[in-house]
């Protein structure tokens, strides 16, 4: 059973995360995205992100490299919000990130663009997959700080790497092997900048045939412990194949 949730948290006034999925009898595709601008310029920038490339997954007939198909969707949805942007003044600056996952059988493709992140979860624990576009990231892979010390930095929420920002963007990719994998988490960083992996991981083997629980327990203890921003979160099965088909059905 899918589970997927967004939620505004308890201090902004709008949600300018959006989800999204998209499920058939050959691929499983997953989506979060969190939107950056002024005014509603955020909220539209993923919403449109999002609808973007799911009406292109959805509009192909071979799913053959689904890699391929996952850069190319993101890519066309970076023309896509680039373009109103330019062309709409209030919209002006606005980006979003994008973190998702495409699925073919066993065999996993994870893009991501910005700082929103993808987990695998195994029986010895949960483990990203992604690496963040930010400002704390760089620093931690100079060696300038801790890992502990980016959940505390000033600077934690600033972004290297936007979708709709520039009319080009380098979208990273990372192939997964479902066999072994138990369960795969997509969250905005509503999420991990208030709910450690260790968090995460009992949570969700706490609520092991009910996702849409375990979205909810997320979203629950993120908002408990800050809830500063909004919390989007989608969690479906890793090596379970049959699991993601029968949602679609």
């Amino acid at each position: 059973m899918l589970g997927i949730l967004s939620d505004i948290g308890n201090v902004r006034k709008i949600n300018e995360d959006y989800v999204g999925h998209f499920i058939n009898r050959e691929i499983g595709f997953y989506i979060v995205a969190d939107g950056m601008g002024g005014h509603n310029a955020g909220e539209v920038a993923s919403k449109l992100a999002v609808e973007t490339i799911i009406d292109n997954i959805k509009s192909l007939k071979d799913y053959e490299n689904i890699e391929e198909i996952l850069i190319e969707s993101i890519l066309k949805a970076n023309e896509k919000v680039y373009k109103l942007a330019k062309e709409n003044s209030k919209l002006k600056g606005m980006g979003t990130t994008v973190t998702a996952c495409l699925v073919k059988n066993q065999n996993m493709v994870v893009a991501n663009v910005g700082d929103s992140s993808c987990y695998k979860l195994k029986k010895n624990g949960v483990f990203k997959i992604t690496k963040d576009h930010s400002y704390v990231q760089q620093l931690i892979d100079k060696g300038t700080i801790t890992k502990e010390e980016a959940n505390t930095h000033p600077n934690k929420n600033v972004i290297t790497r936007a979708l709709g920002t520039f009319d080009s963007v380098k979208v990273d990719t990372f192939s997964v092997n479902l066999n072994d994998v138990y369960k795969v988490l997509l969250c905005t960083d509503g999420l991990t900048n208030y709910v450690n992996e260790n968090e995460m991981y009992d949570i969700i083997m706490n609520n092991k045939t009910d996702n849409k629980l375990a979205c909810n327990q997320l979203v629950d203890l993120s908002n408990l412990k800050g809830g500063k921003d909004n919390i989007s979160v989608i969690l479906f099965e890793g090596e379970c194949r049959d699991d993601r088909e029968n949602v679609g059905r």
